[in-house]
């Protein structure tokens, strides 16, 4: 019962993930790549630890996952005390029961403690699934912004930078860490008032 727990703590670690690795290139040849000389060769980096602590689509989802994972564990916890509760009376009761009464309530207890792993499975997947859905979308929404941000600045790549990752030092004039927070919460601020103006289209 306590994978749903380990389940929403390795949701932090996972997102972090989707960000390992950003490479972005206007669209050109292989040869016209190849010319590029060194000198005109731009990078950037991005320190991915914060654009998660602050990008806006990431808390707002996270925080949802993270309430309704409590929410289904809680009710777990709840179908797995009443089971409980179950097995305590079968144990109080067992001296006055007849061998058949016994059996019955055996196989009545085994198959209510299948139905709750079930259900314990379900719940696993179910979030399991929510949480690679907003991977998905975290890392969409954060390169497609970067190719569009890339191509107006002249970048050739943009590099994820965390204490875990290869990249040991960057210099404030290539970090662009502030700018893409910046431009992904004003892109995710206009993308959420989109359908509230929709909404009051359509009442009109």
């Amino acid at each position: 019962m306590k994978n749903l727990s380990l389940i929403l703590n390795a949701v932090l670690l996972v997102a972090v993930g989707v960000l390992y690795y950003l490479h972005f290139a206007p669209k050109s040849s292989a040869a016209e790549t190849e010319s590029i000389n060194p000198s005109d060769f731009k990078i950037a980096y991005i320190n991915s630890d914060s654009v998660l602590k602050n990008y806006d689509f990431f808390k707002v989802n996270i925080e949802k996952l993270e309430s309704k994972g409590k929410k289904l564990d809680q009710d777990l916890q709840n179908r797995a005390q009443s089971l409980q509760n179950d097995i305590n009376a079968y144990q109080r009761n067992y001296s006055s029961m007849t061998i058949g009464q016994a059996k019955a309530v055996e196989d009545d207890l085994g198959k209510k403690r299948q139905n709750l792993e079930l259900y314990q499975r379900s719940l696993e997947q179910e979030l399991m699934t929510e949480q690679g859905k907003m991977n998905e979308d975290l890392y969409k929404k954060v390169t497609d912004f970067l190719k569009i941000y890339a191509e107006q600045k002249e970048l050739q790549i943009v590099l994820k930078f965390n204490p875990s990752s290869d990249l040991l030092y960057g210099g404030k004039s290539v970090d662009i860490t502030n700018e893409v927070i910046q431009g992904l919460n004003e892109a995710y601020k206009i993308d959420q008032a989109k359908p509230k103006a929709d909404s009051t289209a359509a009442k009109k």
